[in-house]
């Protein structure tokens, strides 16, 4: 699938065939299901990035630990809501 152009994003990573992305010479697990694919990495604060897929962010991870925190469904249906009348 190819790389849908934001302009939002300031980093691309390739997710590696283990399930992986290499940042700053340091390996964060995501998913084997992105192997192969491009996501987009954002600072959002001090050491703390924001993956996303296409139209979707996956979660967030601490460049200095490399832990990955999922959001809870990326995938979800994105409802929005109802305004008072």
């Amino acid at each position: 699938m190819p790389w849908k152009e934001c302009n939002v994003l300031e980093e691309r990573a390739e997710v590696t065939t283990c399930g992986r992305i290499c940042y700053n010479r340091r390996k964060i697990n995501l998913s084997l299901v992105f192997a192969g694919q491009t996501v987009g990495i954002k600072q959002v604060e001090g050491h703390i990035w924001l993956t996303s897929f296409m139209d979707y962010d996956l979660g967030y991870f601490d460049d200095e630990t490399c832990r990955l925190e999922p959001l809870q469904n990326p995938f979800g249906p994105k409802v929005l809501p109802m305004s008072p009348v």
